[in-house]
């Protein structure tokens, strides 16, 4: 995934820079980056983070870093910022999405005389160094913004700073928040809303799918309208987002609460035959001893369940963090299920003998909830109902890079799916496993349940998790889990 931060300010902006991009490490693991503009010019710094936070590794820097207004990134892919000069001037840029059509755009950049690319990053071109190819090709910055943007399939938002301030372009589809922040003499443009809270900011506008403004420290002038339609993505609140940002004007802790609460009322119904019942099982309903969250996404969802379903939430693992930060996490999957098993404590005293129901953001490979599951039941548990707290994935994100899957036959889903009809899957019939009250939806899951050894499995609905959100269904983009674009 990836995160950038910019502040422009009458005063030096190298603090607020750097805490700013800080605060959106939970969004990469890889390189964080800084470019500041000032009397001295343009001056950056990039570093590599899988081993040490961006706090550790930028310090010196703030010290040596002097200007007015800059931009930060925190990547899983490409190194960022990037200094370009071109014949629209000099500038540095930051971008955060995915280019899917990337070979058709390099193409097109030779045959339009673009002789060569500098950055490489994993072995292929990076990718915002052929955005910013893209905006080169046209005669001002704003112009080469809007054609950037059509020409790119996926999704791509831009930080462009410039002597004369700070250009922000959110991805066409505002799949991606874009939020500007203000206080006395400084404005701010973060993809987290929470991340200007704590340096005095407050916030000033969100910008709309495909707006483009120029922020500097006189203020935000819109430089392109927003378009009407809207695909925001709806894993923003279910998993990556962080807990204290807004987007769209909802709050992610707040939605997850409503999500856990939803889910708890598909499991618990009140009992016809007495007022102000707790809730007691009916049907194919549980009833466990204690609810809890997979750490750390899945908390809020578990407090939102305990709160509706009255039965207590408690922590029967916790997570070890000191030696264990989120800025580290290796790109070998057998190594990030041994840092994940590492990382939780067993409580005996909340396990042993209990009954547990467990809700995780979500089940990708399904690999480490298997084992976390394993790890509980060896520590004396003797149930564990699982509630993801979303629908099952079934279709790989085209838009964002939030996943490391190279496949979509990484998801269980769909290898479950290849095991019961073959290695070609029509769409339609990818689109039945994703109705909730399909049969071949209820055998998925019952298969799912017994390969990963759960006790019951029931994920939240789409229907469900639209409402949990709180925005009309068009808004979302949902294709992770139907398919539909």
């Amino acid at each position: 995934m990836g995160g950038f931060f910019g502040v422009t300010s009458r005063e030096d902006c190298v603090m607020d820079l750097f805490f700013g991009t800080d605060y959106h490490s939970h969004l990469g693991t890889r390189r964080g980056g800084m470019a500041v503009y000032g009397k001295s010019g343009f001056q950056r710094s990039i570093h590599n983070i899988e081993n040490s936070p961006f706090r550790t590794k930028f310090e010196r820097d703030v010290e040596e870093l002097s200007g007015n207004s800059g931009i930060g990134s925190i990547s899983d892919n490409e190194p960022q910022p990037l200094l370009i000069q071109s014949h629209l001037g000099s500038y540095a840029i930051v971008t955060v999405g995915k280019i899917n059509n990337e070979s058709e755009l390099i193409r097109q950049a030779f045959e339009n005389g673009h002789i060569h690319f500098m950055e490489m990053s994993g072995g292929r071109i990076n990718a915002t160094e052929l955005t910013a190819s893209l905006i080169n090709q046209k005669q001002s910055l704003v112009d080469g913004l809007l054609y950037a943007q059509e020409a790119i399939q996926g999704s791509m938002s831009i930080l462009l700073l410039t002597p004369e301030g700070i250009y922000a372009s959110r991805d066409r589809y505002g799949r991606t928040p874009v939020i500007v922040g203000k206080k006395e003499g400084a404005y701010c443009v973060a993809f987290e809303s929470f991340s200007y809270l704590n340096l005095g900011y407050h916030d000033c506008t969100e910008l709309g799918p495909g707006e483009i403004v120029l922020v500097n420290p006189s203020g935000v002038q819109s430089l392109s309208p927003p378009r009407a339609e809207m695909k925001i993505c709806s894993f923003l609140w279910v998993y990556y987002g962080y807990p204290t940002s807004s987007y769209e004007g909802i709050n992610v802790e707040e939605m997850r609460y409503r999500c856990g609460q939803i889910l708890a009322q598909r499991d618990l119904s009140p009992c016809e035959s007495c007022e102000n019942c707790p809730g007691h099982p009916t049907g194919n309903a549980i009833l466990p001893d204690i609810v809890a969250g997979v750490p750390d996404s899945g908390t809020a969802h578990a407090i939102g369940y305990a709160n509706e379903s009255r039965i207590p939430f408690a922590r029967p693992f916790i997570k070890y963090t000191p030696t264990w930060p989120r800025s580290f996490m290796p790109q070998n999957q057998s190594q990030r299920n041994l840092i994940a098993k590492m990382k939780l404590i067993p409580v005996d005293a909340l396990i042993r003998g209990k009954s547990l129901l467990l809700i995780d953001d979500s089940i990708v490979r399904g690999t480490q909830l298997r084992e976390t599951t394993e790890f509980l039941y060896q520590s004396g548990a003797t149930q564990v109902h699982i509630r993801p707290a979303c629908p099952p994935l079934l279709f790989g994100c085209k838009y964002l890079n939030f996943s490391r899957s190279t496949s979509e036959l990484d998801l269980i889903t769909r290898r479950v799916v290849r095991e019961r009809e073959g290695d070609h899957v029509p769409k339609g019939l990818l689109e039945d496993y994703a109705n909730p009250d399909s049969k071949n939806y209820g055998e998925m899951l019952e298969e799912i349940r017994k390969q990963l050894n759960f006790t019951s499995l029931k994920y939240h609905r789409l229907d469900d998790l639209v409402r949990s959100i709180g925005l009309p269904a068009h808004k979302l983009c949902t294709y992770c889990w139907n398919g539909k674009e």
